[in-house]
């Protein structure tokens, strides 16, 4: 993809929390003082962990909540899917933001978060997308300043580069203030796993259930990671590939299929 030149560009702006989400409204800022053509298209209700999902078997209803401010009772791969194709596709957007999502989306992460899933599926239609995400520490405030402060030089810096087909930005803030701020670095993805904490519990009827927890092991991991640098205080952007194909191994089953 060539170059975007944001003056006079559309941006479009969504997210995975929903279209009252305080790190909407930090996204909204952010693209704002980039262009002045910003439209929003976020879900009524939050949607975290709704990864790339899209909404087949029930309609869904568009609703204009203010002037270039739209939300839909779906996904945010929906909203994405209704704002390229639909509500904007007279003049298609040249950049979507997603974010700034109430907590990081690092390593395994991506795999489950909507807000990734919306840049994706800009990416898949052919729009240069950038994910945000705001580390939190249970219990304290975020540190949205952080987000506000630095996403701007990271939207301007990565667009001034050509970027591959099927490539997105991914983009994590860390839990401090700006002043605090080690510096941004580009590191690969991480590698991590969430969910191994199952929580049982017990209805009042007697009846089993579970929740998921967010325990995530963050004590060993690579320097060159995104998970390293936002656990040390760095701003992480990392260029996520949509073909999963692994082609090593690729080839290896070629061979045994001979």
């Amino acid at each position: 993809m060539a170059e975007v030149d944001l003056r006079g560009a559309r941006i479009l702006v969504t997210n995975d929390d929903g279209i009252n989400a305080p790190g909407l409204q930090v996204l909204e800022r952010i693209a704002r003082g980039l262009s002045d053509d910003v439209w929003v298209v976020a879900p009524e209700l939050e949607q975290s962990g709704a990864s790339h999902s899209l909404t087949m078997h029930r309609p869904l209803r568009l609703r204009q909540v203010a002037e270039r401010r739209h939300s839909v009772d779906g996904t945010p791969t929906d909203c994405v899917l209704l704002a390229l194709n639909h509500l904007l596709a007279d003049k298609r957007p040249a950049l979507v933001l997603s974010g700034v999502n109430h907590g990081q989306n690092l390593g395994e992460d991506v795999t489950y978060s909507g807000t990734i899933a919306a840049a994706m599926e800009a990416t898949l239609l052919g729009v240069r997308a950038i994910a945000m995400s705001q580390r939190i520490e249970p219990g304290e405030p975020p540190f949205w300043e952080t987000a506000e402060r630095f996403g701007p030089e990271v939207v301007r810096k990565a667009l001034a580069l050509d970027w591959p087909r099927h490539v997105l930005v991914n983009v994590n803030f860390p839990h401090r203030p700006p002043e605090q701020v080690t510096g941004i670095q580009v590191v690969r993805h991480g590698n991590r796993k969430i969910g191994d904490e199952l929580d049982e519990r017990t209805d009042p009827r007697g009846r089993r259930y579970f929740w998921v927890g967010a325990v995530r092991s963050e004590a060993e991991v690579p320097e060159d990671t995104d998970i390293h640098v936002v656990t040390h205080g760095g701003v992480a952007v990392t260029p996520l590939y949509l073909d999963l194909t692994h082609y090593a191994c690729l080839e290896a089953l070629k061979g045994a299929f001979a």
